[in-house]
C-alpha cells in the first residue's frame, strides 16, 4: 500500500483528508524531469515566461474561494482571513511579474573603446522550495514565481499539514499551459526531502520554517556548493514611544500579534512601551484583545481560530504559565473564551501579559500563538537594547510621530525590516529576509531575482 499522510483539522480534531506520499525513487524521477525541462525553459523568452506565469496567477485567483475554504479546513484559520492570503498572493505575484523584465535584463557597463561589457542574469537550474504551513501560498509565491521567471524549474514541497496547497499550484500551472517538468510538487517525508536536496541535479533551495529545520537543511546540503535561502523564526518587537497615540498603537500591535492566531514569523511577540504612555497602552491593548471572537473558522464572524495542533497549543499555554509563575500578570479575562479554549484542544485564548522580563520564555523564545508580553521602558536607548536582546532578527516596528527619531532607532536595530506605525506586513517591492537566527538571503523585490539567478560577465573585445 502506498504511504500517505492524514491531515487533522485543528478546529475539530477530525481527519480532513489523507494525502498520498511519493517515495525516494519517484521523487528523484521528478528531479530528473525538472533537470530535463530546464534545458528548454531557460531558453524561453522572458516575455513568454511572464505570459505563462501571469496565466497561472489568473487561474489560481479565479478559484480563490474554493482555495480559501480548503485552507481554512487545513489550518483552522478563519475563512475571511484565508481570503486575505489569496489577495496577498496576487499582490506579490503581480508585482514580481511587473518588475521581472527590468530585474532580469542585461546590465551594461559604461562604454569603453573597442569593448562590449555587460552582466547577464542566468538561471541556476533546478530550484527546490520548501514552504511552511502557516502561510502556504504567501511563502511559496515568494520563491516559486521569481524562480520560474528567472528561467529555473521548480520543485515545491509544502509542509505535510498543507500538502494539498502544492496541488493547487500544480492545477493552476496546468491551466496556464506551463510545459511538463517545469513545475512539480514533492509530497514527501523529511528523509526523502533530504535525499532530493543532496542530489547533485538540484542547484538551489529555499527553506521556510523553524530554526531547527533550517539547521537540518543546512547540514543536509553542506557537502554541496549550492545556494540556500533560509527564512526561519522570529520574536519580533514593537516599541511605542512617548509621543505615540497609545490607542492607535495598541489596536494595530494587537492585530499584528493575534492575526493568524499569532502564527506568523513577523507577528509582534513582544512590546516595549514608554512609561508615559504605558498605562493607556496596556488598557487599550487588553480591551482590543478581549474583543476577539474565537471559534469556528467557517463562521464569518470568527476572527481568531485555533493554532495548528494540540501540541502547539500546549506549548503556548506552558509559556504563559511559566511567565505567570515568575510574576507576570494576565490582562485579558479568560472566562469569555472558556467554552472554546478548552484544555486538550488547539484553541488558545488571546492574552496580553504585563510584569514580564527577559528571564521569561514568552519574551525570548518564539511563541507562535495569540500571546504578547508588554514591558515598560524609560528611553529609546533602553528600548533598543531590549529589542536587540534576541537570537532573532526578522522585523521590528516603531510607533511614533517623529520619523527622524524612528530613522535613528531603526538604524540601530538588528533586523531585516523596520516598520514605522505599522507591522506584520510584507511589501513585495522591498526585500524580505532576516538576520541572526531568522535566516539568510532575501525574497521579493528585484533582489529576490538575484537569489534565483547567477551573474555572468560578458567581456568582449570587439576588434
Amino acid at each position: 500500500m502506498a504511504a500517505s499522510f492524514a491531515i487533522v483539522s485543528p478546529a475539530t480534531g477530525a481527519i480532513v483528508t489523507t494525502h498520498p506520499l511519493i517515495d525516494e525513487s519517484e521523487a528523484l524521477v521528478r528531479v530528473q524531469a525538472a533537470k530535463t525541462a530546464s534545458k528548454e525553459w531557460r531558453r524561453t523568452s522572458i516575455d513568454e515566461r511572464i505570459r505563462t506565469v501571469a496565466a497561472f496567477v489568473d487561474a489560481f485567483v479565479e478559484d480563490g474561494e474554493n482555495i480559501s475554504r480548503e485552507l481554512a479546513s487545513l489550518i483552522g484559520r478563519p475563512v475571511q482571513h484565508c481570503r486575505n492570503e489569496i489577495k496577498g498572493f496576487e499582490e506579490r505575484a503581480r508585482h514580481l511579474l511587473a518588475i521581472a523584465k527590468e530585474s532580469l535584463e542585461d546590465k551594461p557597463l559604461p562604454e569603453k573603446d573597442n569593448f562590449n561589457r555587460f552582466i547577464r542574469r542566468n538561471p541556476l537550474g533546478v530550484v527546490v522550495i520548501i514552504a511552511a504551513w502557516n502561510y502556504p501560498y504567501l511563502v511559496s509565491v515568494n520563491g516559486v514565481v521569481p524562480a520560474l521567471l528567472g528561467g529555473n524549474t521548480v520543485l515545491l514541497k509544502q509542509a505535510p499539514q498543507t500538502f494539498p496547497c502544492a496541488d493547487r499550484f500544480a492545477i493552476a500551472f496546468a491551466k496556464a499551459g506551463l510545459p511538463a517538468g517545469v513545475f512539480q510538487v514533492l509530497p514527501v517525508d523529511h528523509e526523502v526531502a533530504a535525499a532530493v536536496l543532496r542530489d547533485p541535479r538540484v542547484d538551489h533551495a529555499h527553506f521556510t520554517g523553524s530554526v531547527r529545520g533550517g539547521r537540518e537543511v543546512s547540514k543536509t546540503v553542506a557537502d554541496k556548493f549550492m545556494g540556500l535561502g533560509l527564512e526561519l523564526g522570529g520574536k519580533d518587537p514593537a516599541y511605542v514611544r512617548a509621543d505615540a497615540d497609545p490607542k492607535h498603537a495598541a489596536e494595530n500591535i494587537i492585530d499584528g500579534a493575534m492575526y493568524n492566531s499569532g502564527q506568523s514569523c513577523c507577528g509582534v511577540e513582544r512590546v516595549y512601551v514608554h512609561a508615559s504612555v504605558y498605562d493607556a497602552f496596556i488598557r487599550h491593548a487588553a480591551d482590543t484583545a478581549a474583543q476577539y471572537n474565537l471559534g469556528d473558522p467557517f463562521d464569518e464572524n470568527t476572527n481568531l481560530g485555533p493554532v495548528v495542533n494540540v501540541a502547539a497549543a500546549n506549548a503556548i499555554r506552558a509559556q504563559v504559565e511559566e511567565a505567570v509563575s515568575k510574576g507576570a500578570t494576565k490582562l485579558v479575562g479568560e472566562a469569555a473564551f472558556a467554552n472554546v479554549a478548552k484544555p486538550g484542544t488547539a484553541f488558545v485564548a488571546p492574552q496580553v501579559l504585563i510584569n514580564v522580563d527577559h528571564s521569561m520564555k514568552v519574551m525570548t523564545e518564539e511563541t507562535f500563538g495569540p500571546i504578547v508580553g508588554v514591558m515598560k521602558v524609560n528611553s529609546d536607548e533602553e528600548a533598543i537594547q531590549l529589542m536587540n536582546d534576541s537570537q532573532y532578527g526578522l522585523t521590528a516596528s516603531i510607533w511614533t510621530k517623529d520619523a527622524d527619531a524612528a530613522y535613528k532607532i531603526g538604524n540601530e536595530l538588528e533586523c531585516g525590516t523596520v516598520f514605522l506605525n505599522r507591522c506584520d506586513y510584507l511589501d513585495p517591492a522591498l526585500p524580505w529576509g532576516g538576520v541572526k537566527d531568522s535566516g539568510r538571503g532575501v525574497t521579493l523585490s528585484s533582489l529576490g531575482f538575484d537569489a534565483v539567478t547567477r551573474p555572468k560577465a560578458f567581456h568582449f573585445r570587439l576588434k
